[in-house]
């Protein structure tokens, strides 16, 4: 594998066998383990709606995490280059799910609400171009088949 080449390996375990397997609809969990090596275990299920267990990750929103995290770390690469010092981020994300009548289902779009905070006002102007290179260099907002919207909000530090 060359330079230009990453793979990833995990292992999901089902763990909500209540002893009949998926003899009826309602009688498993669908709880289960995401592994990955030398990690902590993620505890994962399904969404309450499709009777998951609330305490758990959904894939939903780890894949909501996973566009949000991205664009973070592609957002704080790109300020890195321009020059800009971000002191802070913190993003609300929100995504759209809808269902369709034959139990399919897909995302119809994700909003990001980054708020960065950068330290010199002056730098403030630069920071949509930022959050647009950010979105044209994240790895998986590159990778769906649905718009990620952003609604950045801006902040200088206190002099």
């Amino acid at each position: 594998m060359g330079l230009h080449e990453h793979q990833y390996a995990l292992t999901v375990r089902w763990t909500g066998n209540l002893g009949e397997g998926t003899a009826s609809y309602r009688g498993y969990s669908r709880d289960h383990d995401i592994e990955i090596v030398g990690l902590p275990t993620l505890k994962g299920s399904a969404d309450p709606t499709f009777h998951g267990d609330r305490t758990r990750y959904n894939p939903e929103q780890l894949l909501l995490a996973a566009l949000s995290q991205c664009h973070m770390l592609s957002f704080l690469h790109v300020a890195v280059k321009h020059g800009v010092v971000v002191t802070a981020y913190e993003d609300n994300a929100g995504g759209l799910m809808k269902l369709n009548r034959d139990g399919s289902g897909q995302f119809e779009s994700v909003t990001l609400k980054p708020h960065v905070t950068i330290a010199d006002p002056a730098h403030a102007s630069l920071v949509p171009q930022l959050h647009h290179e950010a979105s044209q260099v994240c790895f998986i907002a590159r990778s769906v088949n649905f718009p990620v919207l952003h609604e950045p909000l801006t902040t200088a530090a206190a002099a």
